[in-house]
């Protein structure tokens, strides 16, 4: 029997956040026979008439909530976009989420959908993640929700909850995967020419590019220093040697126009270099450690994992085809 997936969609939604977990659904229908689909999709709105997104795109959907609350439902599936904050604000939408949400085997959110999930009271005790550039409003908003701002997505049964956008491929290729198993998964991922699954620990974005452009020349020439001498002493001593400033001075002048520290942009820098050299090349991890100043494979392996929130190896296996060297 087919499982039903409902989306909800609102004015002004994100067209991506709907389009790209419904192709991976629909993909993975096209891999079975017409009479053993495993999915029935199914676009809900206000109304019949069709839902302008923020790109200006719309959408006829196929039911209305009324009529979508009249059948059951295995996955529901809210959608973010600029207009889910006055979605979140009314009754109408607040309610039909939080009564569907009690009668779905599973409830998801793809990026700022998860404001109307916490409007709703389903993610109260739960960790939940969107956008990052959302997640401080969301926990402000909703403190009874557990916000995490960093991973792809967080599974919190039965609720699942997804970062920005294209993080709701990630998060549907995950409930495929969880329904059918990791070989139907690497099938749909194949059609579609993108990545099996990004791990849902997995950062957002890039550490290294939250820090700001400092103002300083001196500063940024110690930034572009510091690419191209990852394996050398990075300490706070000799990079305010480099600067022409004393350590305390340096340190402090640092943080404010680049928003780090000096030992974490350090660190960020050397596990950005250490990610392209996992995706780009075959060197082994004792090679890519020195190269960029890690000195050890666990030293490296420690920080890389608290930083990107999976091993060396795993980032390896999911973003490079290359074959490890010794």
């Amino acid at each position: 029997m087919s499982r039903r997936v409902v989306f909800l969609v609102f004015p002004r939604f994100q067209m991506l956040d709907l389009t790209g977990p419904l192709e991976v659904f629909t993909q993975a229908d096209s891999l079975f026979q017409p009479a053993r689909r495993r999915y029935r999709t199914e676009v809900v709105a206000l109304g019949r008439e069709p839902v302008t997104a923020t790109d200006g795109l719309a959408v006829v959907p196929h039911a209305t909530l009324a009529e979508a609350a009249t059948l059951p439902v295995d996955t529901l599936v809210v959608v973010g976009g600029f207009g889910v904050r006055e979605a979140a604000r009314d009754p109408i939408y607040v309610d039909w989420v939080r009564d569907m949400a009690a009668r779905a085997r599973r409830v998801t959110s793809v990026c700022s959908g998860a404001f109307l999930l916490a409007a709703a009271g389903v993610l109260d005790g739960r960790r939940a993640v969107t956008h990052w550039s959302n997640c401080e409003e969301l926990a402000r908003a909703y403190p009874r929700v557990r916000v995490e701002s960093d991973p792809i997505f967080v599974r919190s049964d039965p609720v699942w909850t997804s970062a920005g956008v294209t993080a709701g491929l990630d998060l549907a290729m995950a409930l495929v995967e969880d329904d059918h198993g990791a070989a139907t998964a690497r099938r749909i991922a194949k059609q579609l020419v993108v990545f099996v699954q990004r791990p849902g620990g997995q950062a957002q974005f890039s550490t290294q590019l939250a820090a700001q452009r400092p103002g300083r020349d001196s500063l940024r020439e110690v930034q572009e220093w510091i690419a191209d001498h990852l394996g050398e002493d990075l300490s706070l001593a000799a990079l305010a040697r480099r600067a022409a400033l004393s350590e305390r001075h340096f340190s402090r002048v640092f943080r404010a126009e680049t928003g780090m520290t000096v030992a974490a942009y350090v660190e960020a820098a050397r596990v950005e270099a250490a990610q392209r050299l996992l995706e780009s090349t075959g060197d082994g991890l004792d090679r890519i450690a020195r190269t960029c100043g890690f000195g050890t494979v666990e030293t490296m392996h420690r920080t890389f994992n608290r930083a990107v929130r999976v091993t060396p190896g795993e980032y390896r296996r999911h973003f490079s085809h290359r074959r490890p060297t010794r």
